[in-house]
């Protein structure tokens, strides 16, 4: 035991080690270990486990079904002063895994080591596809399914251990049992993502190995009547039964996760095609949305969709509109239509893309068609002197991109004086034009690496952000 009134603590994150393992002849083997991004969901803001030494907490997983197991061990333990205790981790960490965690080792072992070639995931086959090291299967099916519902409440930490800000969906920490089913399980798709690889020592084994998944919210999405309705005109839910899969829908992907071992290799660019595409095709979707999209992955999904758009026979349209004159006063309002807005609608509909989302692919895309002269960039090489008609084709697009900036930002710019408004919308929009730049140049080496877009409108698979370089702070990320 450690001395009275010695404190004593250790750091959760160092702590916590996750493991995936599978059975051989001589026991349980770790395929993969890591550690988490950060632990203050659980263990509070400083990350700190007050009152051991030598602490270590074990969370492992079998592979494929992937019931967990948590074994805690430490060298010391610091003795209760008082109401100073240590801290009961156990009890922690009850309120984020099942009860299954917490069985004996004896247990687990045999549960893991009982698991055959015969053993298959949940949920329908969605597709396939073949990397370097395997086969991998997207699978999807409804929270309703009790085996889907036990899977993400089994991998749910990962939620609160990677993204930063994320949440539970398939518990609900007030309710009387906080692990049954939640009432909007109807309102859940889940997408699980395998690895298919036989076991080479072991065919007996089975040949799935977990590595993440997603989760999509449906919302019932409102159409407003074309041409719109007289103002006495009410409006009536469908009459009798239906089901909310029968009504249109606007989806917003809420959690996206691929873990450590199987980052960087393009799996979450896979992933992410995949959603998209099925609900690009879904006729009651009418718009697929990011919950809180961090940075991170706002890097894979700005590249994937700016590739998806440009097999868009339609998007090769869009362009600035140099034929609409600037007028000399500032004060005056910004010309209308310096992209075609008609357009920029039937574009937005068509691709079911977010109207911020698509809003900066269009701004990107654009800045893309700039002359070299006047096209932002990192770059310190001296550029040549635009022309008059240069000139005026950066300035349409500033104007443009302005007015989805100001947007954004006005409830904070409205609330200063006018020449200060105009210095801070200007620094804002020299931000985005380096974001765009950094965009656009990995936009550019990932086509030189994968050759050229397909041209039947599917999407091209993508690599991931990271795979690119592409290394920013993240909430809804990779884990």
């Amino acid at each position: 035991m450690a001395e009275e009134g010695e404190c004593t603590s250790a750091n959760a994150n160092d702590a916590l080690n996750i493991g995936l393992v599978r059975p051989t002849d001589a026991g349980l083997k770790a395929i993969a270990t890591f550690n988490p991004r950060f632990t203050y969901p659980i263990f509070g803001n400083e990350e700190q486990i007050f009152g051991y030494k030598g602490l270590k907490i074990n969370l492992r997983y079998s592979a494929n079904d992937m019931r967990p197991h948590v074994q805690i061990t430490s060298k010391e333990k610091f003795k209760a002063i008082g109401d100073t205790e240590p801290t009961d981790i156990k009890a922690v960490l009850q309120e984020h895994l099942p009860a299954i965690a917490f069985s004996s080792v004896k247990d687990f072992e045999a549960s893991v080591q009982k698991t055959t070639e015969e053993w298959k995931p949940s949920g329908e086959l969605h597709t396939s596809f073949e990397t370097q090291d395997g086969t991998y299967e997207i699978r999807k099916g409804s929270l309703t399914d009790p085996a889907i519902h036990q899977l993400i409440t089994r991998v749910e930490i990962f939620v609160p251990l990677f993204i930063e800000g994320g949440s539970y969906i398939a518990r609900d920490p007030e309710a009387a049992d906080p692990w049954k089913v939640p009432d909007d399980a109807a309102r859940w798709t889940v997408f699980l993502l395998y690895r298919k690889q036989p076991v080479a020592d072991d065919a007996a084994q089975s040949p799935y190995t977990f590595v993440g998944y997603s989760t999509i919210y449906r919302f019932f999405y409102f159409q407003a009547p074309s041409p719109p309705a007289s103002p006495a005109a009410d409006w009536e839910l469908p009459k009798g039964d239906f089901e909310i899969t029968d009504l249109p829908c606007r989806t917003r992907l809420s959690q996206f996760v691929i873990l450590p071992p199987f980052q960087g290799k393009g799996i979450g660019a896979r992933l992410y095609k995949s959603i998209f595409e099925y609900y690009l095709a879904n006729p009651l979707a009418m718009e697929l949305t990011v919950e809180d999209p961090n940075e991170a992955f706002d890097d894979m999904r700005d590249l994937s969709d700016l590739t998806y758009l440009k097999t868009v026979p339609e998007f090769a349209q869009v362009r600035i509109n140099t034929d609409i004159n600037v007028p000399d006063d500032s004060s005056k309002a910004v010309p209308r239509d310096i992209v075609d807005s008609d357009l920029l609608d039937k574009l937005r509909r068509k691709t079911k893309i977010a109207p911020r989302q698509f809003a900066r692919l269009i701004e990107m895309h654009t800045m893309s068609q700039l002359p070299a002269s006047v096209q932002p960039s990192f770059g310190v090489d001296k550029k040549a002197k635009p022309t008059r008609a240069e000139a005026h084709q950066y300035r349409l697009w500033r104007m443009f991109a302005k007015q989805r900036v100001y947007r954004q930002n006005k409830d904070i710019l409205g609330q200063i004086d006018l020449p200060e408004r105009r210095e801070k919308l200007n620094e804002a929009l020299g931000s985005v034009e380096l974001e765009y730049a950094r965009l656009l140049a990995a936009h550019e080496r990932w086509e030189k690496h994968y050759g050229p877009s397909s041209s039947n409108g599917k999407r091209k698979s993508v690599d991931e952000a990271e795979g690119q370089g592409l290394s920013k702070k993240a909430r809804v990320e990779d884990a």
